[in-house]
């Protein structure tokens, strides 16, 4: 029979081997949990032409990434809400920057695609594309759209749906909203995890090596 320490030791070995989802990360997401350094990205090529990494949005107090695209009729019925979030928070002399990643390797998803949408639509967002598809893994998202507001440290203090409801009309909370007046506060949200509703990202299927 084992003696308690003996007990205690192997209980945290246990703990060691199978992990403990708790610490490792959130309710809903199995990458990231609020509180947690957010992942950086590099330079990645945007619907305006340019190229963005970050780093370039340090100066801003709140960042809102949101993992979306063009293919997925939710995320489509969300780009007014990023693009209205995105006039009322953002500009130059905004203090949140809203910044959208599409991962997605479909034909209409794919930057040539989202440039045309993007010029047509008048978006005020940020819309970056990625075809690595590392910055979406990095945070975990497995929904178009997903969102996560990050504080001036840029640690995750929100992560989940944009609100409580897909029909505009039924919205009752915008938890990005109220996490990025928490961090205007100086305050943690109320709200600091959701489950992301939406399509699945189109993740490219990884071959085994032999």
């Amino acid at each position: 029979m084992l003696r308690p320490l003996s007990m205690i030791v192997l209980c945290g070995l246990l703990a060691v081997l199978c992990g403990d989802r708790s610490t490792q990360a959130g309710e809903y997401n199995e990458v990231l949990s609020v509180g947690d350094k957010a992942p950086t990205w590099e330079k990645l090529p945007a619907t305006d032409g340019k190229s963005y990494a970050s780093s370039d949005f340090e100066d801003k107090s709140a960042l809102v990434v949101v993992f979306t695209c063009a293919s997925c009729p939710t995320a489509v019925d969300y780009e007014a809400r990023i693009d209205a979030l995105s006039r009322k928070y953002g500009g130059e002399q905004g203090t949140a920057a809203v910044v959208a990643i599409c991962v997605n390797r479909v034909p209409e998803d794919q930057l040539p695609a989202l440039t045309e949408r993007a010029k047509a639509k008048g978006f005020h967002f940020k819309y970056l594309y990625d075809e690595s598809q590392e910055s979406a893994k990095s945070f975990g998202a497995i929904f178009t759209p997903q969102f996560f507001v990050l504080n001036k440290e840029r640690k995750v203090v929100y992560m989940g749906a944009m609100d409580d409801s897909t029909e505009p009309e039924s919205v009752k909370r915008s938890y990005v909203e109220e996490a990025i007046a928490a961090i205007q506060a100086g305050k943690a949200p109320e709200t600091t995890e959701t489950i992301a509703r939406g399509c699945r990202v189109r993740y490219a299927r990884e071959r085994r090596k032999n």
